[in-house]
């Protein structure tokens, strides 16, 4: 009678695609410390093919960054995703960038979240590589990042995370 009430809730498992067509490169290859050494939490980072940037889950949008280089996500499971457009891109002050959610949104996965102009990121910016990482770890049971290369955005699983 009371099991359903005492019973500790399972997290649920979900998984995470790809915000961006290209190739997948470990967190630890990041040219900047603050992403290879986990600084901010562990995910994966791809090297994009093109400026289209989705959401990799269903969530609410808990930060888009007035500079438009970044988004943070909270995923329906409670996962906190952030994703990072490129390296040292907050400089660019927005240059580049056209975000298309705002704080308290919600996405699927697949909606536009960003169109970025690579070539002014390549120009103006350290590099166009992006990471996406899962910012609470604390709260997070088990992540398993997919052993995958090149990726399309919306269509390929990177990461399960429970």
């Amino acid at each position: 009678m009371f099991g359903k009430l005492f019973k500790k809730k399972e997290k649920q498992e979900i998984e995470l695609f790809a915000p961006v067509d290209g190739d997948v490169i470990p967190l630890e290859e990041v040219p900047d410390p603050v992403f290879a050494e986990k600084m901010m939490g562990d995910g994966i980072a791809i090297k994009p093919s093109n400026g289209k940037v989705v959401s990799p889950v269903d969530g609410d949008i808990v930060q888009a960054f007035p500079t438009k280089h970044a988004v943070g996500i909270k995923a329906d499971n409670g996962a906190e995703i952030l994703i990072h457009i490129g390296l040292e891109t907050v400089s660019l002050d927005g240059e580049g960038f056209t975000i298309h959610v705002k704080e308290g949104d919600k996405v699927k996965k697949g909606d536009a979240l960003v169109d970025v102009d690579l070539d002014v990121v390549s120009e103006k910016a350290a590099d166009t590589v992006t990471p996406m990482l899962i910012t609470n770890m604390s709260d997070i049971e088990a992540l398993n990042k997919q052993d995958v290369n090149q990726v399309r955005a919306s269509e390929d699983v990177v990461i399960t995370v429970k």
